[in-house]
């Protein structure tokens, strides 16, 4: 079974005395990740939307969950990177908040997501504080693991040539969880694209089991931006995460094939058969135009 990611919370979190703003007073001039954490400000633990990070350009998603479950939606937050809670940043960015989904999107999920990029160049556990700007004060703290390669299909590796099901072989009911399921999602496998040597963007993704809270109607972005590029010779690819739709089945099999540690997923692969961007958890319509247009586009 897919799991939702997840970060190492700090373990700070669980520890008395850690947080709140006394502390504030008795460090004053110590520049460290738990000062800046300890400032006055509700304290909490960043909610995760991304996990699978190797050496390099790192892009990270989250929510930040106030003390009575409410998400926090501001533009922008600060962000912090240390190499350990009692460290000093080595580090300083902003996270972007990000769209999740589309119009007319399920209510009852979080409307955005903070979106950063970080260059973490090592493999091991960072330490990330992230402020959000404007509004009461909130601090949230976590951790970002960098492996020493990726699990799933990093920039620059091949995209395994999955022959994933089309309308050729199955209905869209069979194809698609979605509500709405898109057909232009499911003209061509995977391994067509490859075979064929066109640039496509697949999505992997469950609409009706998704199982994280930060995973969003994906699957409605990609289409999305598949209208916006009609004309392009693009390929958009919808690729389901269950066998037979069935999660008590476990996943199927280009799921396995693409080593995928949690779901949903979206890669943009050029026509040499090569990834050119990945995106782990939800994307905003903007960022995946944005990706597209960059990689695959002139």
């Amino acid at each position: 079974m897919l799991r939702a990611v997840a970060f190492g919370l700090a373990a700070c979190l669980l520890a008395a005395g850690c947080g709140g703003s006394s502390s504030a007073q008795e460090e004053p001039d110590r520049p460290t990740l738990q000062a800046l954490w300890r400032a006055p400000g509700e304290d909490v633990a960043i909610t995760p939307g991304s996990a699978d990070f190797g050496p390099g350009l790192v892009r990270l998603t989250f929510l930040i969950i106030d003390g009575r479950g409410g998400v926090v939606t501001r533009p922008s937050a600060r962000i912090w990177i240390a190499q350990g809670l009692e460290e000093r940043p080595f580090a300083q960015t902003t996270a972007r908040s990000e769209a999740i989904g589309v119009e007319g999107s399920d209510p009852g999920e979080p409307g955005a997501i903070f979106v950063t990029k970080l260059r973490l160049r090592q493999p091991g556990t960072y330490w990330l504080l992230a402020e959000p700007v404007g509004g009461r004060k909130i601090q949230a703290v976590g951790t970002v693991v960098v492996k020493k390669r990726t699990t799933a299909p990093d920039i620059g590796e091949a995209a395994p040539a999955s022959e994933t099901p089309t309308l050729a072989t199955a209905t869209l009911e069979e194809l698609s969880t979605s509500r709405e399921p898109d057909p232009e999602l499911h003209r061509s496998s995977i391994g067509d694209a490859v075979a064929d040597g066109v640039p496509f963007v697949v999505v992997f993704a469950t609409p009706k089991y998704c199982a994280s809270r930060t995973c969003g109607p994906v699957v409605e972005v990609v289409s999305t931006v598949r209208r916006d590029q009609a004309g392009s010779g693009i390929r958009f690819i919808h690729a389901e995460i269950y066998q037979d739709n069935d999660p008590a089945k476990g996943e199927n099999r280009w799921v396995k094939e693409w080593k995928l540690p949690s779901e949903p997923w979206v890669f943009v692969v050029g026509a040499d058969g090569n990834v050119r961007d990945r995106f782990e958890g939800t994307v905003s319509v903007r960022e995946l135009d944005a990706s597209v247009r960059r990689t695959l586009v002139g």
